[in-house]
């Protein structure tokens, strides 16, 4: 068995291993790969420049048995999340061999946070993360569709969020998680910035505020990755009285200028303080969850040198791979 980058002549053994999946599925696979040449480009930066998925697949005799995706979070080359993982039915080792690969592959070159999102219903596919990779469990999130959107002009305040906003950003943001998730999911400014390769990512987001006196009280976005379905995401601080409804309209409203038809979904962040009221409010409009998904994260741990006693001292989130407790010694 062999694992290796996939490339556009794998195209047709691709097809044909996805061959159960819907014809829309297919179609994404073959869009990505056809773009496989800016892919080429992206494979041999290093990780801090990298700005397109990466995909690699597990090949056994000219066969491929699986495949893998992957892409840096925007902002911090060192957080990889694992969007993509298919692998034939019921081969779990061949699943489990591509997400150590990519750990090992990625983690040498520094990264030290990996992340998947699963749906909840996915049994199995949680299992080989959390007790065949060593993933766990850390918070969720739930998709409410929103039926018939009716956008109807604004008469919130607000304004496009700019690169320069991006510290007050994280600042809001890290403040609203809950205590217990901040480990893993506190953000750098840096994620709240459009980077230099934007224009070549698998997705398109627009980014709003709204401010008083300076100080950012919301910051809410408006995410696609094929101009049909639209997610709509809110943090806004838990100190102040918001109106759902006005800022749900303004993202409607910028939609709508695009677009005549469009799905748009709410997301509820369940590790942000004000989630249970951000619920009770889709309820009482009569909005749907649709989906509900596990947050998996595999975070590393690094020794770091200290003169004292022989302790064992762990420094969370250093950019240069795995290394092993060991003793250290004064």
């Amino acid at each position: 068995m062999q694992i290796r980058r996939l490339t556009y002549f794998d195209y047709r053994k691709l097809k044909r291993m996805v061959s159960y999946l819907c014809s829309d599925e297919n179609d994404k696979l073959a869009k990505s790969i056809m773009e496989e040449p800016v892919g080429i480009l992206n494979a041999i930066l290093p990780l801090s420049m990298k700005f397109k998925s990466e995909s690699f697949i597990l090949v056994d005799d000219e066969e491929i048995l699986g495949l893998i995706t992957t892409i840096r979070t925007p902002g911090n080359p060192y957080k990889i999340n694992i969007t993509r993982l298919i692998f034939k039915e019921n081969l779990y080792e061949v699943g489990k061999q591509l997400v150590e690969y990519v750990i090992q592959k990625f983690g040498g070159l520094g990264a030290t946070s990996f992340m998947v999102t699963i749906d909840e219903c996915h049994d199995e596919l949680s299992n080989l993360f959390i007790n065949g990779c060593g993933f766990r469990q850390c918070a969720s999130e739930t998709l409410w569709k929103i039926e018939r959107p009716t956008p109807q002009k604004p008469d919130q305040n607000w304004r496009y969020a700019q690169n320069s906003d991006s510290f007050k950003i994280a600042e809001l943001y890290n403040s609203e998680v809950i205590n217990m998730f901040k480990p893993s999911l506190t953000r750098h400014a840096k994620e709240f910035q459009d980077s230099f390769f934007s224009g070549f990512n698998d997705f398109y987001k627009t980014r709003f505020i709204i401010e008083e006196c300076k100080k950012i009280l919301g910051y809410f976005s408006i995410t696609t990755s094929d101009n049909l379905n639209y997610i709509l995401d809110m943090t806004l601080n838990s100190g102040y009285d918001f109106d759902y409804e006005k800022i749900i309209n303004i993202m409607l409203c910028e939609i709508a200028r695009k677009k005549r038809a469009f799905y748009p979904l709410i997301k509820q962040k369940r590790y942000i303080k004000d989630s249970e009221k951000l619920e009770n409010y889709l309820k009482s409009k009569g909005y749907n969850p649709i989906q509900t998904k596990q947050i998996l994260v595999k975070d590393f741990y690094k020794p770091i040198k200290q003169e004292s006693k022989n302790w064992n001292v762990f420094l969370l989130g250093e950019d240069q791979g795995i290394i092993s407790s060991h003793n250290i010694k004064s």
